[in-house]
């Protein structure tokens, strides 16, 4: 069987590295599956996702002129259509109440109002992280 760049083969896990896993393929060749193409979240430890010896469906990516072979799990996996995302909402209760429609409103208007939104979310996130210090600031230390 030959192989060729953008077909998905089935192929077994023969090495784990810290940078990608090494895939046996038909015909005896050897790829590479580089951690990025793992899987479609990120990936810390690639052992989390497959195991020596497994046997994986891997795309190939591109055969390079000297004869490494860069393949892909995650592209290898079949992906839902993509669905229109929703609708942001914007108006009151939004995070951008500031551009809620209230008719026209020049750009010193809706600066002004998103300047006051943002004042009143800072003073509420030091009032927060102000708590959890505790408001003695400082702790003396007596001996």
């Amino acid at each position: 069987m030959a192989l060729e760049v953008g077909s998905i083969v089935e192929g077994k896990v023969t090495g784990i590295t810290k940078f990608g896993a090494f895939v046996e393929l038909p015909g005896g060749k050897t790829g590479m599956v580089h951690i990025s193409e793992v899987a479609a979240t990120y990936v810390k430890e690639i052992k989390d996702f497959i195991s020596d010896s497994q046997i994986v469906r891997v795309k190939i990516l591109a055969i390079t002129p000297d004869g490494k072979i860069n393949l892909s799990i995650k592209r290898a996996v079949e992906q839902p259509p993509h669905a229109a995302p929703a609708p942001r909402r914007i108006g009151p209760g939004s995070d951008r109440d500031w551009s809620a429609k209230t008719g026209p409103q020049s750009f010193e208007e809706m600066l002004s109002k998103f300047k006051q939104t943002s004042d009143s979310k800072i003073s509420d996130l030091k009032r927060n992280i102000d708590g959890k210090r505790g408001s003695s600031g400082k702790k003396s230390h007596s001996k």
